[in-house]
């Protein structure tokens, strides 16, 4: 049974999407050149290039979304990964502002729901702060309800598979699944359900928790 709050009310939402935003521009800005080229557990990407990612969803309108989609030939995998790539060639001090001037935005990408923009900060900020070693809280409400999403995610498709496993949090109430339980922080199991499952075992490990076998 999933607790109700479980799923944010859209302000709230927002709400956290801005301070994570905000707080990441933060992260970056106190970035060396060299972390910046540094590789993530997002597939190739570079802490550049997830950074960039993070700004196109609320800054891209629709023609250049339509144009990326017929440079990737209507691959909507290869057009998210080439269109981060394209403006990860920006100068750093100008990704850095583009992801400062979609603070308050509620734009959203394409065939997304403000949960994926929610869902997209949480986990790519995690992505950066673990591949250069900086600690990075996540909001427990806000990490619930990504976690929720993911699990329910039908349209834009789940790209993870599910854990064959009842999933627990201890330290909020959340639990999806069946069968032999992982317990663990909400951040760790939702950095499980994105497919991330190295740098769960951080958050496992932080929390004193069993890490589960993969």
């Amino acid at each position: 049974m999933i607790p109700m709050g479980a799923v944010l009310g859209t302000n709230e939402l927002w709400q956290i999407v801005d301070r994570e935003r905000a707080s990441l521009a933060d992260l970056l800005d106190g970035l060396g050149a060299q972390e910046w080229e540094t590789p993530t557990a997002c597939g190739d990407w570079r802490v550049r290039d997830v950074a960039a990612h993070l700004t196109i969803g609320a800054r891209y309108p629709l023609r250049t979304v339509l144009r990326e989609a017929a440079r990737a030939r209507g691959n909507f995998d290869r057009m998210i990964h080439d269109s981060a790539v394209r403006e990860a060639q920006r100068p750093i001090t100008e990704i850095v502002a583009n992801l400062r001037s979609i603070v308050g935005s509620r734009r959203m990408a394409v065939l997304t729901t403000p949960r994926e923009s929610l869902l997209d900060v949480l986990v790519h900020g995690q992505d950066i702060a673990l591949a250069v070693g900086r600690k990075r809280e996540i909001p427990l409400e806000g990490a619930r309800d990504a976690a929720d999403r993911v699990w329910t995610m039908r349209l834009p498709p789940r790209p993870w598979p599910l854990p064959r496993n009842k999933l627990v949090a201890t330290d909020i109430a959340w639990t999806r699944g069946e069968g032999e339980e992982i317990r663990g922080p909400i951040a760790a199991l939702l950095l499980l359900l994105t497919g991330r499952p190295e740098a769960a075992k951080t958050w496992f490990g932080q929390a004193g928790a069993d890490v589960p076998q993969q």
